[in-house]
């Protein structure tokens, strides 16, 4: 669906963003990710056709972005950078007043998505009332009316308190299951991307560092937090059972290892355990792990 080929981007001398290529599938949630200054910011303006790339180029299910933008932007929907509404109109003349820039209103389409998105109830309000959460899903509800494939989402959930980031949460994944929608989000929430995204890429300092399922990138093995009276001690019986330190207090051990076994080697070579517990690597470790390598 989109077909990101060997973006770069310097501004100023600097650069920005070093040679990208992303693939991204019909239907897939995949989240970009990254620190301030990574070029999640740049990626998604070349994306957009806001910037034009040193080199490179981005493809929307097969139109090109920087050849034919019109046709590719026709199937994209976005919300990037802060959304801007008028706050003396109401949601329902915004949105009128923004699709008419490209399309006819057509108010039975904008009623559908203004129920989708949970505005029903305040649509007919002024804008300056909106809560931030209420103007972010009149921003979504701005993006979904062009009837995109794909859907650009920066930050959805910045700003928003814990029941509103719930609420986009299951808003996203219904934009995927019920209209098979693509959908690319960056997010400094690490716990939602990990609950809704199927793929991940971190970005650093403008290069790709990491791409692909996360929950993968360990298979084989698992993390084990350990309290013991001589580390030092207990590497001949890591080696022996196939285990590693990887962390502060921790060790990967294999996925099949019996803690049993593990507990066994650790006496039988004099150590005193005090603790051992099995830990699931969340998104927030690895990506905190991929940044520091």
């Amino acid at each position: 669906m989109l077909d990101i080929d060997g973006i770069s981007k310097s501004f100023n001398g600097r650069k920005a963003l070093y040679p990208l290529s992303l693939e991204i599938a019909r239907g897939e949630i995949f989240g970009l990710l990254g620190h301030n200054g990574a070029g999640k910011s740049t990626t998604f303006g070349i994306t957009l056709g806001h910037i034009r790339p040193d080199t490179g180029e981005v493809r929307v299910a097969g139109a090109s972005v920087q050849k034919s933008r019109p046709q590719a932007m026709s199937r994209v929907g976005a919300i990037f950078e802060s959304p801007a509404f008028y706050s003396y109109m109401t949601g329902w003349k915004n949105l009128e007043l923004l699709v008419a820039l490209s399309a006819i209103p057509v108010p039975a389409k904008m009623r559908e998505i203004v129920e989708l998105v949970g505005l029903t109830d305040r649509i007919n309000d002024k804008v300056g009332v909106y809560s931030h959460g209420m103007r972010q899903r009149l921003a979504l509800a701005q993006a979904l009316l062009p009837d995109p494939e794909i859907i650009i989402l920066d930050e959805p959930s910045e700003g928003l308190d814990p029941e509103g980031i719930r609420e986009m949460r299951k808003l996203i994944l219904r934009l995927r299951e019920e209209r098979g929608l693509t959908v690319l989000l960056s997010s400094h929430l690490l716990s939602e991307v990990e609950q809704i995204c199927d793929r991940v890429a971190i970005l650093n300092q403008g290069r790709l560092i990491y791409c692909g399922a996360w929950q993968q990138s360990g298979l084989g093995k698992r993390r084990i937090v350990l309290e013991l009276d001589d580390w030092n001690l207990a590497e001949t019986a890591f080696a022996a059972t196939g285990c590693k330190r990887c962390a502060e207090g921790a060790i990967e051990a294999p996925e099949e290892l019996d803690l049993a076994d593990l507990t066994s080697a650790l006496v039988k070579a004099g150590v005193r355990v005090r603790r051992l517990e099995p830990v699931r690597l969340s998104l927030e470790d690895f990506y905190l792990e991929q940044i520091r390598s």
